[in-house]
């Protein structure tokens, strides 16, 4: 590894971007600067690079990059955003010698993994501490899901695009809901995404509200049609508000989104547990940790039992993908 090295990561999400740019020193990355932009106002990525590295750009030796979509041969297609983006077209565009795509949640679990025990919250008061393969799941302008392989020695991230499997109800209102989605989107497939995402948020709002469950408020459609969005409004309006729509928004969501991250355990194996990133689990934390999502989550049927046993953890912290990325930088040099 080279001291004194600068390295450029970024996070890259349908919503915003952020870029970060780091120094080597002795094996540690120590923070420079970073920014974050709007990444809709951009055709592509490199574009926001070059706007962050500014006219006397540093002499950067790797750049890594965890984006939302699925990442083929050093190239991506945004699931959020109308980009293409190529690692090559970056590193021609903006100088940078070694340049990496990864998925952006396969990017968020190399970074969960690294997070202090205090920027974590545990969900489950029977876990046991158990090592093996980590579920990693984050609801944010979508839904991204990744593993964490332990090979007996250290985890390897695995990215996934299990967020646009099929949704599967559990319950009556649940299977309410799909028929409303299937309707609202105009086809038999909908996804765990159209639920568990900020856009989801409001979709299960809207059935609700179509259901009849809870009166709407009128100072939710108000800050509505002032153009706040939906998503957050719907968490600050039943958590700060005591809005009933809202509050059942929430519940509804969070068993939802429960339920997924047990399938995900499920199928990784997840012996050491499960890590849920993403910019919704912290804004809601009390609405995560009042019961509904460990409830959903252990409801396995013959195997609710050890679903009981694993580790669910929300992380606080925002900039596990970035670090992720940065880490990952550090790789493409050593």
């Amino acid at each position: 590894m080279k001291t004194g090295a600068l390295l450029l990561a970024g996070d890259i999400g349908g919503t915003k971007t952020k870029l970060a740019l780091y120094q080597l020193n002795d094996d540690r990355l120590q923070l420079l600067r970073d920014d974050v932009y709007k990444s809709i106002h951009y055709d592509g990525l490199s574009g926001i690079i070059l706007d962050f590295l500014g006219d006397e750009p540093p002499a950067l030796v790797a750049g890594c990059f965890g984006i939302a979509g699925p990442v083929s041969n050093g190239q991506c297609r945004t699931t959020n955003l109308p980009w293409f983006v190529e690692e090559s077209e970056i590193s021609n565009q903006t100088g940078i010698p070694k340049v990496c795509l990864l998925n952006d949640l396969q990017a968020m679990a190399l970074g969960l993994a690294k997070l202090p025990t205090e920027e974590l919250v545990e969900l489950n008061p029977d876990a046991r501490v158990a090592t093996g393969n980590i579920a990693v799941i984050a609801a944010g302008t979508g839904c991204g899901e990744a593993m964490l392989y332990w090979d007996g020695r250290i985890h390897h991230a695995i990215a996934t695009e299990g967020g646009h499997t099929d949704f599967a109800p559990n319950t009556r209102e649940q299977e309410g809901l799909l028929r409303s989605l299937r309707i609202k989107f105009g086809g038999g497939h909908v996804s765990y995404e159209r639920i568990l995402s900020g856009s989801g948020l409001y979709n299960t709002y809207q059935y609700l509200a179509e259901e009849r469950v809870a009166p709407e408020s009128p100072a939710f459609r108000e800050a509505l049609l002032e153009g706040e969005d939906p998503g957050k409004l719907i968490g600050r309006f039943a958590l700060e508000e005591n809005d009933p729509l809202c509050r059942e928004t929430l519940r509804l969501f969070v068993r939802v989104y429960g339920a997924e991250a047990g399938n995900l355990a499920l199928k990784s194996l997840a012996l050491g547990g499960v890590l849920i990133g993403g910019g919704i689990a912290p804004k809601i934390l009390p609405a995560m940790t009042n019961g509904d999502f460990i409830s959903s989550f252990r409801d396995k049927g013959r195997f609710s039992d050890w679903m009981g046993t694993l580790s669910v953890k929300v992380a606080l912290n925002q900039d596990a993908g970035l670090f992720g990325a940065a880490q990952h930088a550090v790789q493409l040099i050593s």
